[in-house]
């Protein structure tokens, strides 16, 4: 865009900081006779432009210093393969007259005695670890090893070793492999919750078995939860992640490892960029549970959740869509004994708030069982404070709903009757309506002929009266608690 022609000033920018893009730039005018002065009395400047007072770091300090501590891991492991070539094979080895449609085809080919279409085949994987101590401790993650019957790793002197596993997590991903060596270069641990979003990082590992390449990139987010059941609070990055990089550290500008990477986001199986890694705190944890005991333990709370949408926010007279709102909880559980019901949204653990209901497994799982929680909540539009006693997970993980779609406008449009003591046998519950019919906003938020209304904003209802009179309270939304299948949820409605 052209400025203005001023026949009397001069414009000036002057650039602060010194470094393009990043630079905050001044701009004011003088006169002719006002630069004139300036230009005559300053004193000679150097056109030299200044250092930045943050450059870019020396990634290749950090890859000389720290990359011999970085390992590569083969692993053979089993599989299951068919020897036999399927249909066209079976047709091949006899089974006269049996033709591959009859119903009695697939009972052959299961029951064929000795010699049968499925042998166990070695199958070779590849990934990353990193050396914590000088007698041979390496950290990696538990998809790296899983099912492995020989694990070797492979230092950057090209001498090789075979390992064996001490113990893997599937929860956090997280596994620790032993070999039989000293000296070790080892690698620093740092700190993942000093990490800020926009800060260099730096991963080193065996991207489809290339060893010890570097990348780097930047913190793009923390505390990234990821929809497959992990406790892990991810940092996200922008660096280049691929095949093979799994178990490698991921390194901040000091050098120190913050992260184990772990995944990517792919739509072609390559990076794309989007990486997650393990915060080393959490990390570490699990590796000093391993290394004492041969396992982790993880905290159970005993709730089912489901994410604070801004519906479910204006139905429970939330200021914000934050929380983990509670769709059911476990009879028996250290939620139950708590005193957690359905319809409470819990808002902090220990503290710490939950912005989305994922914070809430990782919290959890963070915790050791038998640790006393405490926990803000808000139950009937009101806050409340519980105390809770995790108990040990045993590989159950906290049950996070998933949230049907988004509700319509205009009448709720439910059509519903009594439960017969039959209906209530079946479904599993005590009290309840039955959803004959859907129409308008509750059809599109979800809501299925054959449904259980349970209750409307927390409160439980049994007849169509306490129905509308909840209703009758909401101005923008419901929300009602769905029995279907076994599993409860709330679904939001938008009302008219």
């Amino acid at each position: 865009m052209k400025k203005p022609f001023v026949a009397s000033r001069v414009v000036l920018s002057l650039v602060l900081g010194g470094v393009l893009g990043g630079a905050a730039v001044t701009t004011f005018s003088l006169t002719h006779a006002q630069a004139a002065s300036l230009v005559s009395s300053a004193p000679a400047v150097s056109t030299a432009v200044p250092n930045a007072p943050m450059g870019l770091p020396d990634f290749s300090q950090i890859a000389q210093q720290h990359g011999p501590a970085v390992v590569n891991i083969t692993v053979t492991s089993l599989k299951k393969v068919s020897n036999q070539g399927g249909g066209g094979a079976l047709r091949q080895r006899g089974f006269p007259g049996l033709d591959p449609d009859d119903p009695f085809y697939e009972f052959f080919r299961r029951f064929q005695g000795p010699g049968g279409d499925v042998s166990p085949t070695p199958t070779r994987g590849e990934g990353s670890g990193f050396i914590v101590s000088a007698d041979g401790l390496i950290m990696t993650n538990a998809h790296v090893v899983r099912d492995a019957t020989e694990v070797m790793v492979k230092l950057t002197d090209r001498r090789e070793f075979a390992a064996k596993v001490l113990g893997s997590d599937p929860k956090t991903d997280v596994a620790v492999i032993k070999i039989d060596a000293h000296n070790l270069p080892t690698v620093p641990l740092g700190q993942a919750k000093n990490l800020k979003v926009g800060e260099w990082v730096l991963a080193i590992g065996s991207p489809f078995g290339f060893e010890n390449s570097v990348t780097a990139g930047v913190v793009s987010a923390k505390g990234r939860s990821l929809p497959d059941d992990s406790l892990v609070p991810f940092i996200q990055t922008d660096v280049a992640v691929n095949p093979g990089n799994s178990g490698g550290p991921l390194f901040n500008t000091r050098g120190e490892v913050v992260g184990i990477n772990s995944q990517i986001y792919s739509q072609s199986g390559g990076y794309q960029g989007l990486s997650f890694a393990i915060p080393i705190e959490l990390a570490s944890k699990i590796k000093d549970q391993i290394v004492s005991t041969g396992h982790a333990s993880h905290a159970r709370l005993g709730v089912a959740i489901q994410e604070v949408n801004q519906a479910l926010a204006d139905s429970f007279h939330l200021v914000r869509p934050e929380g983990a709102l509670v769709s059911s909880v476990d009879a028996g559980s250290p939620a139950d004994k708590a005193g957690l019901q359905s319809g409470d949204v819990i808002l902090k653990v220990n503290g710490q708030p939950i912005v989305a209901s994922s914070d809430l497994p990782a919290l959890i799982g963070a915790a050791a069982p038998g640790d006393k929680l405490e926990l803000d909540i808000w139950r009937q539009g009101k806050p409340e404070h519980l105390s809770a006693k995790v108990s040990d997970a045993s590989d159950k993980a906290e049950n996070v709903a998933a949230a049907p779609g988004a509700a319509g406008q205009g009448r709720l449009g439910l059509a519903l009757r009594a439960l017969t003591p039959q209906e209530k046998r079946a479904a599993g519950v005590a009290a309840g309506l039955l959803v004959e019919d859907t129409t308008g906003p509750a059809a599109l938020a979800g809501v299925q002929a054959g449904d259980v209304l349970l209750a409307v904003n927390g409160a439980p209802v049994q007849s169509l009266e306490q129905v509308r009179s909840q209703v009758a309270k909401s101005n923008k939304s419901v929300a009602l608690l769905i029995a279907r299948d076994g599993s409860r949820i709330f679904v939001p409605v938008r009302l008219g």
